[in-house]
């Protein structure tokens, strides 16, 4: 089972650990991506997210359907929020439920680290003094 969701509504980590839960599975392992308060000693006002939507959700898709055919993952959640976001806020959650725990860590981090590399969302730092755009993607 594969969900993918780009959203400008908070997300809910409940109910992204709730599709991934199964009886067949042993191990859940879940990324949450929250609005830390400083970047560099610098304090964050907010961030902001933009997607190119449909890229995005297809690249997703890509890193989810890799994580199935790479590991032995019964379900994997992908999802991401654009707009602004305050400190504390969720921009991403990751899910993933295995038989076993090594399987849903690797996919897991994979996951992410993949999101982060390939996927068209952008963000923006927004500091008192200024702001910058941080680990642009294609």
């Amino acid at each position: 089972m594969i969900s993918i969701e780009i959203s400008d509504k908070p997300l809910n980590v409940t109910a992204c650990i709730d599709q991934v839960m199964w009886p067949e599975c042993g191990g859940i392992d879940v990324f949450i991506g929250t609005v830390r308060s400083a970047t560099k000693g610098k304090a964050v006002v907010q961030l902001e997210f933009e997607a190119y939507e449909k890229m995005a959700l297809s690249e997703m898709r890509k890193i989810a359907e890799a994580v199935l055919a790479k590991w032995a993952v019964q379900h994997i959640v992908i999802h991401h929020r654009t707009g602004i976001l305050q400190v504390g806020e969720i921009p991403v959650i990751i899910a993933v439920s295995a038989a076993h725990r090594d399987a849903a860590f690797d996919a897991c981090r994979y996951a992410i680290d993949t999101l982060k590399q390939t996927v068209p969302i952008w963000k923006k730092e927004v500091f008192a003094d200024g702001e910058v755009w941080v680990a642009a993607t294609p």
